[in-house]
């Protein structure tokens, strides 16, 4: 470990990218500790850290970092960034010009990114307005939500959320790793230490559950450490234009193709009919009142239901197929092949070549697809049947695939700038 941290600080250029990427890191924690002028943050956070306050909120509290609990100009983190990323990919595969577009190497993906960069700026305005009225319907008053006076807090809001925006890609230009990613781990990690002290501090009763997480949280990481790196071999055998045979490759065909997309979208559509009912709860009807009972009842996150758990382990699942439907196209990836001069052994290149990675990847995806359910319903088991919050958890099974994800793909991009480094010296 020593030799290895020796060999990263003798590289000259990676050095250099490690302590600006430190650097922004913690410049992106300052910011996060900016209250919006004219808030009232104390009285979020005293309304947040009841066990009851509205689901939505304390899921949300908690993917920011704690920049909500503070009320700061990043209260709506990378989200309307991550949703536009989203919307234009699912668009690409909606509008042809899109389609074209994504498929012209690195220039293709640049226009794209200008184009997500663009739509993040009124996504985030709408955001805004949204999660300051969500905040005003439960009848804390952070600020005054009435026109013209609300437009003040949607503005520094919405540049809180652009700053990190761009902070994210000059991390990823300047800085080693995917930016975006690294802010995220970065916000999951930071109130992590003063989790754990409150519960310490006033955790009685509950230390033998908090134990006993941490004891299934340890085996969580080492399966989504295996599970990440997980893949099915496809070997594939192009044709030698010269005498002898042909040249053996193969495909690698993730376990888990979709990443972190189908919890995302899951965290968001089950926790959109809890906003719902937080906008509708002073509504007469008896009708509306009922549903929004339901809702209330069903679709907490902070208390959640057996309803709520299998409803949530269903929509990781069909994301999954969802999003991997979307992204996979079997029949351009058997085309590419053929093209090559490449096939399957034992299978004709074409349809039937199309058919077998189709049906490798339904198989990969009903696995996959039933490991990031189980792993994003644990903590809401035990949040369940144990006298832990979810302010008491450590870390939510969703934090657990990103924390991995982006350490491992932080090792292998450290690894190969050592290789490069290596490979100049030689030179």
């Amino acid at each position: 470990m020593i030799t290895y941290l020796k060999q990263i600080w003798r590289s000259d250029d990676l050095r250099k990218r490690i302590l600006v990427t430190v650097f922004l890191l913690l410049v992106y924690r300052l910011v996060a500790h900016i209250p919006v002028p004219g808030s009232d943050p104390i009285a979020l956070r005293q309304f947040l850290g009841q066990r009851n306050a509205a689901g939505a909120l304390g899921v949300f509290a908690a993917l920011t970092g704690g920049a909500l609990n503070r009320f700061s100009v990043l209260l709506l983190g990378l989200s309307p960034y991550i949703n536009a990323s989203i919307i234009i990919q699912l668009c690409t595969v909606i509008f042809p010009k899109l389609e074209a577009l994504s498929k012209e190497g690195v220039q293709g993906q640049q226009e794209i990114n200008r184009y997500t960069r663009w739509f993040a700026f009124p996504l985030a305005f709408l955001q805004s307005y949204g999660f300051l009225l969500l905040l005003s319907s439960t009848g804390v008053k952070i600020v005054d939500v009435s026109f013209p006076f609300v437009l003040a807090p949607m503005l520094f809001v919405t540049a809180g959320s652009l700053f990190l925006m761009w902070l994210g890609e000059i991390i990823t230009e300047k800085g080693i790793g995917n930016g975006i990613s690294l802010i995220i781990f970065t916000g999951i990690v930071a109130d992590i230490p003063q989790n754990i002290s409150a519960l310490f501090v006033a955790g009685q009763g509950k230390m033998t559950a908090f134990w006993l997480f941490a004891f299934v949280s340890i085996i969580l990481l080492l399966a989504v450490v295996l599970f990440t790196d997980a893949h099915r071999i496809v070997p594939i055998t192009y044709a030698n234009q010269g005498a002898g045979r042909g040249v053996q490759a193969n495909i690698p065909i993730r376990l888990n193709q979709a990443g972190m997309v189908p919890v995302i979208f899951a965290i968001s559509l089950i926790a959109f009919p809890t906003i719902i009912a937080q906008l509708l709860k002073t509504a007469d009807r008896p009708f509306i009142q009922q549903i929004v009972s339901f809702i209330n009842v069903n679709l907490n996150s902070q208390q959640p239901t057996i309803f709520y758990i299998v409803f949530y382990f269903l929509l990781v699942m069909a994301f999954t197929y969802f999003y991997v439907s979307v992204t996979f196209k079997p029949d351009d990836l058997a085309d590419s092949i053929q093209k090559r001069g490449g096939f399957i052994p034992g299978l004709r290149p074409g349809q039937q070549t199309a058919s077998m990675l189709a049906k490798i990847s339904n198989r990969l995806n009903l696995w996959g697809g039933l490991f990031l359910g189980v792993v994003a319903i644990v903590p809401l088991i035990f949040t369940r049947y144990s006298d832990l919050t979810a302010n008491d958890l450590i870390i939510s099974g969703s934090g657990l695939i990103i924390i991995v994800g982006v350490v491992m793909e932080l090792i292998r991009n450290i690894n190969a700038q050592l290789l490069a480094h290596d490979y100049e010296k030689l030179v």
